[in-house]
């Protein structure tokens, strides 16, 4: 149940910071996934897959963060 659920704001993995948030979308299957970006290795580090925008709002809560206004998946029908 919920109810007993406590909602833990997590720390920023330490070598990443807010500004690390990258979503990306896969070439193939066209699934996205949010997570921190690492520039070493060029990969996300503590991925999840998007679904919706609620899992991109979902995952910035999670680390205590207010989402950016410009970061927002664009959908099949929205123009460029």
């Amino acid at each position: 149940m919920s109810i007993f659920k406590k909602n833990r704001i997590l720390p920023i993995p330490e070598p990443f910071t807010d500004k690390d948030i990258r979503i990306e979308s896969s070439t193939c299957t066209g699934e996205k996934t949010i997570g921190f970006f690492d520039s070493h290795t060029k990969k996300l580090a503590f991925a999840e897959l998007v679904r919706s925008e609620k899992d991109v709002e979902n995952f910035y809560k999670k680390y205590g963060l207010s989402r950016p206004q410009d970061k927002h998946i664009k959908k099949a029908g929205d123009k460029i």
